[in-house]
């Protein structure tokens, strides 16, 4: 028998969610990745070497509904987060949970540091979470109804979420991997679970032929992130698994685990968060690929819980709350920015980090390019090291800035007759194709918060010893 449906507090918490995160979305400033997103927004193409479309033309989206502000790229990202709180609450109440675990699970993982990271910054993240909820939800009412035709639901979402981002594969060779081992193999004979992959793969195909004619750019993107931070993310994955959403939600995740493992039914959407965890280790892949999975996980907890005594009940929320609290002070811009330095906020939180001293580095930057004599101001370009760095630029207005950094090598090379170049994080080797360079400014981003920007500088260099066309090739690096 179906549950009844707690509406109104689910609908209440995820309405909270969306507001709570738009309500706070001005308070630091852009983030380097929403800074590329208005960029590429600009250059509307079926996928980009380092991504697949959804997230930058949603951005482009909203620049056009809303207007050019911080707030208008963050409109879509909160309603994102309020669909994962519903979604959440659904998976519950589909693994028999009654309204107080629909509740629990609708509050927990709106509370999740996670969640308010994703529902207050436009990243790709913002859009796979609930993809990759409402694809679960889907498959467990396949398992659970004896109703099939949910499969072509999945098939549907796991298509979609390929535009976002092709992480979603590894959900799918999770879920198959967990019916294989555990069951029920019947299933993956069912015509409506092959009609679902067709429809994934149908859905999918634009995808797949722009990689295919584009020489397959983002397995070199995956290698490139392997090679660069796959030693630090395989350290950091068992850690981060357990404070990804808060401890309390792992903990109740953990026995949701266990819940989903004695359900014969649907044991494979447990078996499906090791399985895709193995694989995030192996490839070096970072330690949220699994955050889909978790939030499920703790759904079925959620379920345990409810069914414990009072007492345990009571002691569950007052944790939960607990959690809540300590997720949005590290998740969330309540730090005043310049205290943030003095906190451990930007050392565990990147978001946090990455979002300060964008004004102040343009300023840095377009300081030493005003400063030019008109003629040579003429003929100079910019080049950063980052697509953030080329965003904030050309946020601040600046012109004639290009960047060898995943996609916007493909927006290059400076024309030939561009002299004068104002470097900054660049690295020695692109100073060496230049007959001389000097130190212009440094950068402070007034807060002390160390990040990227924080102290680079800012170099003017002239004389290219060969001409542009012939050197962008060395300029370009995936990360």
């Amino acid at each position: 028998m179906e549950r009844p449906w707690a509406w109104r507090p689910v609908t209440v918490t995820a309405v909270l969610t969306a507001g709570v995160a738009l309500a706070l979305s001005p308070w630091y400033g852009y983030h380097r990745d929403e800074l590329y997103f208005r960029v590429l927004a600009g250059h509307p193409a079926w996928g980009y070497v380092d991504q697949p479309p959804l997230t930058p033309m949603l951005g482009k989206a909203a620049l056009g509904l809303f207007g050019d502000t911080v707030t208008a790229l963050r409109v879509f990202p909160a309603l994102a987060a309020a669909a994962v709180v519903v979604l959440v609450a659904l998976v519950a109440r589909e693994l028999g949970g009654d309204r107080l675990a629909q509740t629990m699970a609708a509050v927990g993982a709106a509370t999740g540091a996670y969640t308010l990271i994703a529902a207050h910054t436009l990243l790709t993240v913002s859009f796979d979470l609930p993809l990759w909820t409402a694809a679960i939800l889907f498959a467990l009412r396949a398992l659970l109804r004896e109703q099939p035709r949910w499969w072509l639901a999945a098939g549907a979402v796991i298509g979609l979420a390929t535009y976002n981002k092709h992480l979603i594969a590894l959900l799918v060779l999770g879920l198959a991997a967990g019916l294989l081992i555990a069951g029920p193999r019947r299933a993956l004979g069912s015509p409506w679970l092959w009609g679902g992959a067709l429809v994934a793969a149908a859905l999918a195909a634009p995808n797949l032929v722009y990689q295919a004619t584009h020489g397959w750019p983002q397995l070199s993107m995956a290698a490139a992130l392997s090679a660069d931070k796959g030693a630090e993310m395989r350290v950091m994955f068992v850690p981060m698994q357990l404070t990804l959403f808060g401890p309390v939600v792992s903990v109740v995740a953990a026995l949701g685990f266990v819940r989903l493992w004695r359900d014969r039914r649907v044991r494979a959407v447990a078996v499906a968060y090791p399985v895709t965890a193995v694989l995030t280790l192996v490839s070096g892949g970072r330690f949220d690929y699994t955050a889909g999975l978790i939030v499920a996980l703790f759904a079925a907890g959620c379920v345990s819980v409810s069914r414990a005594r009072a007492g345990r009940v009571r002691a569950a929320w007052a944790f939960l709350v607990v959690n809540a609290a300590a997720c949005a002070v590290l998740a969330l811009p309540l730090v005043p920015v310049g205290a943030l330095a003095a906190t451990p906020v930007p050392a565990i939180n990147e978001v946090a980090r990455e979002s300060v001293g964008w004004p102040r580095f343009a300023a840095a930057v377009g300081g030493v390019l005003r400063a030019l004599p008109p003629d040579e101001r003429a003929r100079a370009v910019v080049v950063t090291g980052n697509y953030g760095e080329y965003g904030a630029l050309d946020r601040a207005g600046l012109t004639r800035v290009y960047s060898g950094h995943n996609q916007l090598w493909a927006y290059g090379p400076p024309p030939d007759d561009a002299t004068v170049a104002i470097l900054v994080n660049a690295g020695g080797r692109a100073r060496a194709l230049f007959g001389s360079c000097e130190q212009k400014a440094l950068v402070d981003n007034g807060v002390d918060v160390d990040n990227e920007e924080q102290g680079l500088p800012v170099w003017l260099c002239r004389d290219p010893v060969r001409p542009w066309s012939a050197t962008w090739p060395m300029w370009r690096h995936f990360s």
